[in-house]
């Protein structure tokens, strides 16, 4: 990207990022919007238009809290007006989407995906309904790092979606909370004692517990550390044909045997990321837990949540394994009213100089490479984590760069949200045991998704 002077630093907007959230929002499109959109003209006549985006949680993109990329490109384009359609629950925008896919009806000219349900997207009764950029002018496949467009990519080579951005995970941590459990404080040393294993990471959370602040947990939730380990782990929830096997993945049982573990011992804060309640977010204010598994997306989130009476409180490690943890696409249903301005659109937003000030606003990191590799996020620091300012474009392009993904299936997005928000909550929130736990999870998915 053009440097901006802005720097990441500036940055303490919260970002719900590109997890999938908990506020319980309904609806992505509505058959009504058709209306809304009212407009027939192409932008190339001149004619005023309105392209609709559908997404959630928070891109960065808004004009509000965001990078104002929709008011950029309205100056770029003068007869087009952009509208943001956005709710906070992923899983319900999915269910939503999928729906109006169906239908083929209350579309947005635009619509983001999820990297959990991007391999049910590419499934040929959803693909079809999609766009194919290979056919769009301008497109080069090679623009992003190398997995990342094959996760959106059909069965017979069609790319149903440009990606945004990836999520390399790091650790948070509170400093002072550290220093007064007897643990180190400097970022490589933090590191060095769970480099390599993430049971490292759950035996330095019985360390802290030895000699924890009175009220402070190791970690915020048994969901984020699951969400963590599992993002490192080469096998998921799918086999490589997309047929889950998370029953039988050696990665979701390292995932959840040490998140039951992490429970058990006492080290959890029995947080739900993202609840509705905003009970997790609060715990930031109060320091209710020394860590948080921190995906680029997530630092913003900490900045915010915790507020200007933390700043200097917490920094940023790297994690014991590299993982990805997030990460979406824009997709252009066919059946838009716009097409073409539409898949100018997307590309725009997710060409380098895009992707790099988001990132400086946010700290999502770029899929893009010639935005990752930006000195504006290569170099990028900020000021909210450490005494002279977190190096989180190392940090983060560290992770990426050494990122082996896993396979996606079709409903990996279901299944982590059936693990997290039901498994997992309910062994920290009401005592479940980890058998009968892992048996409701099964019954759920099967009830859900059939299998």
């Amino acid at each position: 990207m053009r440097t901006s002077g802005r720097t990441r630093r500036t940055a303490v907007i919260a970002v719900a990022g590109l997890a999938t959230c908990a506020t319980l929002i309904t609806g992505c499109s509505s058959d009504s919007k058709d209306d809304a959109k009212g407009d027939s003209g192409k932008s190339s006549s001149g004619e005023q238009i309105t392209l609709h985006i559908g997404d959630f949680g928070s891109f960065g993109y808004d004009d509000k809290t965001g990078a104002k990329l929709f008011s950029e490109y309205e100056r770029l384009h003068p007869n087009i007006k952009i509208v943001e359609d956005n709710v906070s629950d992923g899983q319900q925008y999915w269910d939503s989407l999928k729906l109006h896919l169906q239908q083929n009806s209350g579309l947005d000219d635009i619509q983001a995906i999820e990297i959990g349900y991007i391999a049910e997207a590419i499934q040929p009764n959803l693909a079809s309904k999609f766009v194919d950029f290979k056919t769009v002018k301008g497109f080069n496949v090679d623009d992003w790092v190398s997995y990342k467009e094959k996760e959106a990519t059909t069965s017979d080579g069609k790319v149903i979606g440009v990606g945004t951005d990836i999520g390399p995970t790091a650790i948070c941590y509170r400093t002072d909370f550290f220093k007064q459990a007897g643990l180190p404080t400097d970022p490589a040393q933090v590191a060095a004692l769970w480099n390599g294993d993430w049971s490292k990471f759950v035996s330095v959370g019985e360390q802290f517990k030895a000699k924890a602040p009175s009220g402070v947990a190791f970690t915020d939730s048994a969901g984020g550390l699951f969400n963590a380990v599992l993002s490192s782990q080469s096998a998921q929830y799918s086999d490589e044909s997309g047929k889950l096997v998370y029953d039988s993945s050696p990665g979701v049982q390292t995932a959840w045997n040490l998140s039951a573990k992490a429970i058990k011992e006492g080290l959890t804060a029995k947080l739900q990321q993202f609840d509705s309640n905003n009970t997790w977010s609060a715990a930031f204010k109060t320091g209710k837990f020394a860590t948080v598994a921190c995906p680029s997306w997530m630092i913003g989130q900490v900045a915010a949540n915790s507020g200007p009476a933390n700043k200097g409180k917490w920094d940023i490690a790297q994690p014991p394994q590299a993982g990805n943890w997030g990460g979406s696409f824009l997709a252009v249903p066919k059946s838009g009213k716009h097409v073409a301005e539409a898949t100018a659109f997307a590309q725009w937003l997710t060409a380098a100089a895009q992707e790099v000030k988001v990132f400086q606003k946010f700290g999502n990191i770029p899929s893009n490479k010639a935005g990752l590799a930006d000195p504006a996020v290569q170099n990028a620091t900020n000021d909210y984590f450490g005494t002279a300012g977190a190096p989180i474009g190392k940090i983060f392009s560290t992770t990426a760069n050494a990122i082996q993904p896993a396979p996606i299936g079709p409903k990996d997005g279901t299944v982590k949200d059936i693990i997290t928000k039901n498994g997992l909550l309910d062994m920290e929130q009401r005592g479940t045991s980890a058998d009968k736990a892992w048996s409701n999870v099964k019954a759920q998915v099967k009830d859900k998704v059939g299998e």
